[in-house]
């Protein structure tokens, strides 16, 4: 029996920063939303706004503070001579595998975010229907090092990465 144990590497140590930057950014539109739901209700502490702020409060702590947390224990990554290896996710975890002979292309990308933290993710595509697998916010230079050793391995795959 094969048995497969979880990909080695983390990404970066900022990546929980990253991820709460991006929930606190999908809260923010909702909060701006309630404050003039009540500017123009005229009523601000009748109890609507109360319970509706007070579960926004309590799920965007969550979201912003628990969920990256969560992500950071539970995304890993890995590189090998024969494929590319993740696991990710928070309540959905996904794990995906890459065979190096099927690559047809590796991109990395950088948002503001990203910049401003200095990281980058790394997206690996494939023949595959299932889409690209994502190697997710790595330190700027782990990422330029596995772009580089993924061209490299691949390279010397032989293979038509159909």
């Amino acid at each position: 029996m094969i048995t497969m144990t979880d990909p080695a590497w983390r990404p970066s140590s900022r990546a929980p920063r990253l991820w709460a930057i991006n929930a606190a950014l999908v809260w923010i539109p909702l909060f701006i939303a309630q404050i003039v739901w009540a500017v123009l209700d005229g009523r601000w502490t009748t109890w609507p706004h109360t319970v509706v702020f007070a579960a926004s409060v309590v799920l965007a702590a969550l979201h912003i503070i628990v969920v990256p947390l969560w992500r950071y224990r539970v995304h890993r990554w890995e590189i090998s001579d024969t494929a590319v290896y993740t696991l990710t996710g928070w309540f959905d975890q996904e794990r995906r595998i890459a065979p190096i002979s099927r690559i047809q292309t590796v991109d990395t990308e950088r948002g503001p975010i990203d910049r401003l933290l200095g990281l980058a993710t790394v997206t690996v595509t494939t023949a595959s229907s299932a889409g690209a697998v994502k190697i997710t916010a790595l330190d700027k230079d782990v990422a330029d090092k596995t772009v580089a050793q993924l061209t490299e391995i691949a390279g010397r795959t032989q293979g038509d990465a159909t």
